[in-house]
């Protein structure tokens, strides 16, 4: 990667932070549990430069993996020394961040974000142009139906209705009910996300072939993350592709998953930043690995930071701000599935 521009004087950045309270359109449950507001954390690298001269990035802990704002709030304080040598040292810096939190993905996450930023406004280009991701590329991104009872549910398949693919949220108690509802009020595609929620391959095996007479396209998470065996004897099995999320964080898990999974979920912010994310899309392609970048409960900020990466993935899960009731920032903009990326330098996120 080029050296990042510094402006005259070369002072490092000012490293600040606060909290987003993201409030939720609705409750939104899934296996795991049921959320009204997600406490997000906002973060800016000031430069010398003015108002221009500013990178944001924004971390969404998620205590799946331990993480919440307390936490990210003082990985941040602890990363901030990394920042007194400047920018210039790009990929050095990068690398530095990662070894010295490498339990706090999403406060990396944040801060890579905002370095990202910085480097591209710095170089007058988007940040997808530097990484070299190509705008043309970008998949369809599917929209999320968060559990509730099915009539809920189907009013909220009504209400996305501008969107192609859906991704249906399954926790091992109804499913076949909720699936069933859902066909009842829509043909289009479906995509269903287990989270860990089932617990026997073989009746894993069985509802994977029933989900495929009911045209879902693939399932992601049927089982515990920690259950790799299961998971090899599903797919053994299984007529529909299956995806790994929880299961995997890092480059080094892909080996343990190749026969039990086909694709994976990439996260921006489980990876702990654009370049680990990318460097994990880079290692699954040679795995043979199909990629899914997905995303958290996230503003417009974080979705565009994962946006930018989406060209390099063959599917997209990017629909996390629009269960947000109010967007601090306005970001890449979706149109029927389709994300068209910011086209001015750096992530082309601004404040509402």
């Amino acid at each position: 990667m080029p050296d990042v521009r510094q402006p005259a004087g070369g002072q490092p950045p000012r490293l600040s932070s606060r909290t987003l309270e993201l409030k939720l359109r609705e409750p939104w449950r899934i296996a795991r549990g049921t959320s009204t507001l997600k406490s997000n954390l906002l973060v800016s690298l000031e430069g010398e430069g003015g108002p221009e001269d500013n990178g944001l990035g924004e971390a969404a802990p998620n205590i799946r993996y331990g993480e919440d704002a307390g936490t990210v709030q003082a990985a941040l304080e602890r990363l901030a020394p990394l920042l007194k040598q400047g920018l210039r040292d790009w990929s050095g810096l990068l690398d530095r961040i990662a070894l010295a939190e490498p339990l706090h993905p999403a406060a990396r996450a944040a801060l890579d974000i905002a370095i990202h930023d910085l480097a591209a406004r710095r170089h007058g280009i988007p940040v997808h142009r530097m990484i070299g991701a190509n705008p043309a590329r970008v998949p369809e991104t599917s929209y999320s139906i968060g559990l509730d009872i099915v009539p809920v549910m189907q009013e909220k398949v009504r209400a996305a209705a501008g969107f192609p693919i859906l991704k249906i949220k399954l926790d091992g108690k109804n499913d076949r009910t909720i699936v069933e509802g859902i066909r009842e009020v829509t043909d289009r595609p479906l995509v269903v996300d287990v989270n860990e929620a089932w617990h026997d391959p073989a009746e894993a095996i069985e509802m994977i072939r029933w989900l495929a007479g009911m045209g879902v396209m693939l399932v992601e998470q049927p089982l515990p993350a920690a259950d790799l065996e299961g998971a090899r004897r599903v797919r053994a099995r299984a007529v529909l592709p299956v995806f790994a999320d929880e299961a995997v964080l890092h480059p080094s898990d892909l080996p343990a998953l190749v026969d039990a999974y086909d694709g994976i979920n990439v996260k921006v912010q489980k990876s702990g930043g654009l370049r680990p994310a990318l460097r994990l899309i880079e290692a699954a392609r040679r795995f043979g690995f199909q990629v899914m970048i997905g995303c958290m409960i996230e503003s417009s900020l974080g979705i565009t930071a994962a946006a930018h990466l989406s060209p390099f993935a063959d599917r997209a899960d990017l629909d996390g701000h629009l269960l947000i009731a109010e967007d601090p920032f306005v970001g890449a903009q979706v149109d029927r599935g389709m994300i068209a990326l910011p086209q001015e330098p750096g992530l082309g996120v601004h404040p509402r």
